[in-house]
């Protein structure tokens, strides 16, 4: 930092710290907007899923397509369970569905790096 002589460089110094400030609040929001968004359960997932597509060199659709059938049949195990409901088995095989569909899809940030 430079000496500030005069009330005018003073003004001028504030100034641009308070712009400089401003700045850096706007890059802390943005990185927790980040943050916030990888941590949503449906993006673990998604970015799980797309590091061990990417480890084990999984480049098929057949491959990944497996994979996020497993992930769907593992949420409905988990949400519903083993069960005679004839209710509970249709919430738990659309519930699979659902979940194998977004698994299965394009994240949106790999769009945007392409």
């Amino acid at each position: 930092m430079e000496t500030i002589y005069t009330i005018d460089s003073l003004h001028q110094m504030i100034e641009e710290l308070e712009i400089r400030q401003d700045a850096e609040w706007c890059a802390i929001k943005d990185e927790i907007d980040e943050i916030k968004e990888n941590l949503k359960p449906l993006n673990l997932i998604r970015n799980t899923v797309e590091e061990v597509n990417e480890t084990v060199g999984f480049k098929s659709n057949l491959a990944q397509s497996a994979i996020s059938i497993g992930i769907g049949y593992l949420a409905k195990r988990f949400v519903v369970g083993k069960t005679t409901s004839t209710f509970k088995n249709i919430f738990g095989s659309l519930l699979q569905l659902v979940v194998t569909n977004l698994v299965s899809k394009p994240h949106e940030s790999s769009k945007e790096e392409s």
